[in-house]
């Protein structure tokens, strides 16, 4: 069956519900969501039940960049600063020197094991250097594993932010490949060039993007995340057009913006956090329905040796040196070790050899696609169980009093008090956005004269101003009127 504009709606409709159905039963019985997405497609395809024709890497690759745009930029927005300063460097060290040597490790043993150059093997490498955080996450929802201390936060950081350094990697060892009288010195100013024009393009854009958001005035709340979505793409491509690493800028795009506030945060963040799901499973069942299993049955043996020494040395190998700089326990360093998961980014890299026309690029992207799948299997259905051998994970008796607490806590009363705004304070003439409330205290409503408003992030308050405020605790109504700039006077209040 070919793939029309007549059955494309009805057959992508069909596989999506049957995903989302299937992801249901996966959190039940702890199999990693990533896999059965996957076999879906591969079902669906033109050797599966499904005899779905798909052999466009092209088109593949669209998808996967566009996909990954939503999903680093959900992954951002959701980044809390304050969570991963503690473990930033820790973070950073693995998602870039830690890419770095499990690239070259990889690269140089299958350039070793296989008749592949070593500029081809480096590229293999590079390709599977970066891990999933959708499959590691996913897993550890479903099995409601929450680990001590920072680990969570390292591991989810690393994750997030490891894709950039990859993609950068793929991009010069394949200009490698196909350019093979150039040497390796010749690409480093464009490695360099990727990562400092997107860093810096990246901070500038979510400066430009929180300026667009909190200023212009749209009139439904509904335009907000589409704003948003036009600001992601626009950071992607003009860093892209300018030299620099598009998926690094759009990531660092998005944890400014997560941790700043912002005009219908909470709607932006909603749509976007749904939006990542879609194009997740959209990613997968794409991917694959692009994968032949017949020509993966001829490369089992290589991809066998290639996946074990991955996820037994090299990785390993990778978080240790990486790691060598900081304090941390063995048992930590050895559960980060075994979360590599590798998943739809590795595929999505794979076909950018197919696009080049390099001569083992089928090979490449088989054995990538064997990898994957090998990793979230091995490694992802045993992520409890090694937190638990290593006892790196929370006991249930904890668990259960932070659940205790945080239900006692979402029944005590918040704190409510009404104040007028006096003259000539700070908060006079100011957007509500503008005022950097503390997250845990809102302004209910506003009596203005006669009327009563509803605010939102773009209502500008005024002198005589009467505001009804919501806080958690008594001592965040104090973090209130500094921010309104009343903290000094006697405002009018009744509990």
């Amino acid at each position: 069956m070919n793939l029309g504009i007549e059955n494309i709606l009805l057959i992508g409709s069909i596989l999506l519900l049957i995903s989302l159905f299937a992801g249901k039963t996966s959190y039940r019985f702890g199999v990693p969501t990533l896999i059965l997405f996957l076999g879906i497609g591969m079902l669906a395809g033109s050797e599966g039940i499904g005899g779905i024709h798909f052999d466009n890497p092209a088109i593949a690759r669209f998808i996967g960049i566009v996909a990954l745009n939503f999903i680093l930029f959900s992954g951002g927005l959701d980044t809390h600063w304050t969570s991963i300063k503690p473990c930033f460097w820790k973070g950073f060290s693995l998602s870039t020197l830690g890419v770095l040597l499990t690239a070259i490790t990889l690269g140089t043993f299958v350039w070793l094991l296989t008749d592949f150059t070593i500029y081809e093997g480096l590229l293999l490498g590079a390709i599977v250097s970066s891990t999933d955080a959708a499959a590691v996450f996913s897993i550890l929802r479903s099995q409601k594993l929450a680990l001590k201390g920072n680990l969570r936060s390292t591991l989810e950081f690393e994750s997030g932010s490891n894709d950039p350094m990859a993609y950068v990697l793929v991009l010069v060892f394949l200009g490698l490949v196909v350019n093979q009288d150039q040497g390796l010195l010749t690409v480093l100013p464009v490695f360099f060039q990727q990562m400092i024009v997107g860093g810096v393009a990246g901070y500038a854009f979510g400066l430009l993007s929180k300026f667009m958001i909190n200023k212009i005035r749209l009139d439904f709340e509904g335009l907000y995340p589409v704003l948003v979505i036009a600001m992601m793409f626009f950071t992607f491509s003009a860093t892209d057009f300018l030299g620099g690493n598009g998926f690094l800028a759009v990531y660092i795009c998005a944890v400014y913006l997560g941790n700043q506030d912002l005009i219908h945060k909470k709607t932006i963040l909603k749509v976007f956090d749904g939006l990542a799901w879609l194009f997740q499973i959209v990613l997968f069942l794409t991917l694959g329905l692009l994968v032949f299993p017949s020509d993966i049955i001829p490369i089992i043996g290589v991809g066998l040796m290639i996946s074990f020494f991955l996820i037994l040395v090299a990785r390993p190998l990778s978080v240790m040196i990486s790691l060598a700089f900081f304090r941390m326990r063995m048992r930590n360093r050895l559960y980060i070790s075994w979360v590599g998961l590798r998943g739809a980014v590795p595929i999505v890299f794979a076909t950018y050899p197919l696009l080049a026309g390099i001569e083992k690029a089928d090979m490449i992207f088989n054995v990538v696609f064997f990898v994957s799948v090998t990793s979230v299997i091995v490694q992802g259905t045993t992520l409890p169980l090694l937190a638990r051998w290593l006892h790196v994970a929370l006991p249930e008796r904890v668990k259960r009093r932070e659940v205790s607490d945080m239900l006692l806590t979402e029944r005590m009363k918040s704190s409510m008090r009404e104040l007028t705004i006096p003259p000539k304070v700070c908060a006079d003439g100011k957007q509500v956005v503008d005022l950097h409330f503390p997250p845990h205290a809102i302004i209910a409503m506003i009596k203005r004269g006669d009327k009563y408003i509803t605010p939102n992030g773009n209502t500008k308050l005024k002198a005589g101003d009467r505001l009804v405020i919501l806080s958690e605790t008594e001592e965040g109504l104090e973090e209130v009127y500094d921010c309104l700039g009343v903290s000094g006077q006697s405002p009018q209040e009744q509990g």
